[in-house]
């Protein structure tokens, strides 16, 4: 961040990063670039990337990805969108880059995912389960997540 001797330098940076992700988090369906994101907050396109990873622990591009599939996976509950519409509903203009996103974040291909419509264990509250269903980032889903059966 900024230098630590100075506490509200720190926080109006941490304000600004703040404002980033919530902007990516209301239009993660829309085409989103960096320096557009980073023009919003006046910042360079390079330190608002270093400065995102290190408070948030990903990149705004990995961040934005996880937003996408994360409503992808709702979309796919509900069953009656096919993969490639709902692929372009969360903003992902590559099916292949969202099925391959897709697989590494939840652990099965989206379509496996879409043909196991009910994700939900019997009497498993709707916000734990939301927690509980959440991506997974940086290739942690093989091995570390449950198999949806």
């Amino acid at each position: 961040m900024t230098r630590k001797s100075d506490p509200a330098a720190h926080l109006r940076e941490l304000a600004r990063l703040r404002r980033v992700r919530d902007r990516i988090d209301r239009e993660y369906a829309q085409p989103l670039d960096l320096e557009a994101l980073a023009r919003s907050v006046n910042m360079s396109a390079g330190h608002l990337s270093r400065q995102f990873k290190q408070a948030y622990g990903e990149s705004p591009y990995a961040y934005l990805m996880t937003r996408r599939i994360e409503r992808a996976m709702a979309l796919l509950q509900r069953g009656d969108l096919s993969v490639t519409e709902v692929c372009f509903e969360v903003g992902c203009s590559s099916l292949g880059t969202f099925s391959t996103r897709f697989t590494e974040l939840v652990g099965v291909p989206p379509s496996l995912y879409r043909a196991r419509a009910d994700h939900t264990p019997a009497g498993m509250p709707p916000c734990v389960a939301k927690q509980v269903a959440r991506p997974i980032r940086n290739r942690e889903a093989r091995g570390s997540r449950v198999r949806v059966q």
